[in-house]
């Protein structure tokens, strides 16, 4: 067992074993997950606001092209690769590697990103 999750381990027993919400367990960088699944669910869905807020800064900045896109790939895996290995320090061979966390809801982020720039970026700024 490494040291991380020993620590968490004896947080969530100190904590008298109740358990927490999900959405506390998000900010909380002591959380226990039990659940594989609850945290990928929480990967896939900061990915969404993710792609939701970069998309309408994108569209309003009048950001176009590559550019736009290779920043995008870059804030939104480093986001999430620091916020499960430096935050939440869970140990990535449980989920199948890094690559594994680092992909989980990234194409559908992406598509998501893509249609909100598209719309704000065509509102505000076409001819």
């Amino acid at each position: 067992m490494t040291n991380g999750s020993k620590r968490k381990e004896e947080v969530h027993l100190a904590n008298g074993g109740v358990k927490q919400s999900t959405w506390s367990k998000v900010l909380n960088s002591t959380a226990v997950w039990e659940d594989k699944d609850e945290f990928l669910d929480v990967i896939y869905w900061i990915r969404q606001i993710i792609a939701l807020i970069l998309g309408v800064i994108w569209g309003v900045a009048p950001l176009k092209g590559f550019l736009g896109i290779a920043i995008f790939c870059v804030i939104n895996a480093g986001v999430l690769y620091v916020y499960f290995s430096s935050f939440q320090q869970v140990d990535e061979e449980e989920y199948g590697g890094t690559w594994e966390l680092t992909k989980e809801g990234f194409m559908t982020s992406f598509a998501l990103f893509l249609v909100v720039w598209i719309i704000f970026y065509t509102a505000l700024h076409h001819d």
